[in-house]
């Protein structure tokens, strides 16, 4: 029973969903937060087969259902989605100076990029894969921005140490779309 109920959550909910979550729907008296991972690593195993059109994915601290990226056109056309809202390319290195260096200001991102971000910084904090996460105790008080646990679903990381580390970035072969 505990297996269908994660396994209904899990293809139905929007955000990631984690073990103490099931437990407040189950209660204590049904399982421990041991028995649900383990659930959620047989699930994941289960579904991690060619056949199969759902995965699995721990990311931003739980666990959601993602679709093979080879099933992308048919899912497209099925839904109507006719483009995919990207990031621009400043939008990309802001994100990439914030989630390296954060906490970082607003004139710490201007100058590692040599050009001015208030534009990009406020669409990347309406997208919500940024936020205000404080002040720097310097003159002017600048604002500290963070990356948020939108932007971890977003990459489809687990937590931010999860980032490839730069120099591995650097040796990378470039991907042609």
């Amino acid at each position: 029973m505990n297996t269908a109920v994660i396994e209904a959550i899990l293809t139905t909910s929007t955000s990631p969903v984690t073990a103490q979550q099931i437990l407040e729907v189950l209660g204590s008296d049904e399982a421990t937060e041991a028995e649900v991972e383990e659930i959620f690593a047989a699930l994941q195993k289960r579904w991690d087969q060619p056949d199969s059109g759902i995965r699995l994915e721990r990311v931003g601290g739980g666990w959601r259902c993602v679709t093979p990226p080879q099933l992308d056109p048919y899912l497209r056309s099925f839904h109507g989605v006719v483009a995919r809202q990207r990031l621009s390319q400043a939008a990309l290195e802001v994100l990439a100076i914030v989630a390296y260096r954060q906490p970082v200001t607003l004139p710490e991102i201007n100058f590692i990029r040599g050009v001015a971000s208030g534009g990009v910084v406020r669409t990347l904090l309406e997208r919500s894969l940024i936020r205000v996460s404080g002040r720097k105790a310097v003159v002017g008080k600048p604002f500290l921005y963070r990356t948020t646990k939108e932007f971890l679903i977003h990459f489809g990381l687990e937590r931010v140490a999860d980032l490839p580390e730069p120099e591995e970035l650097d040796r990378r072969e470039p991907s042609v779309d």
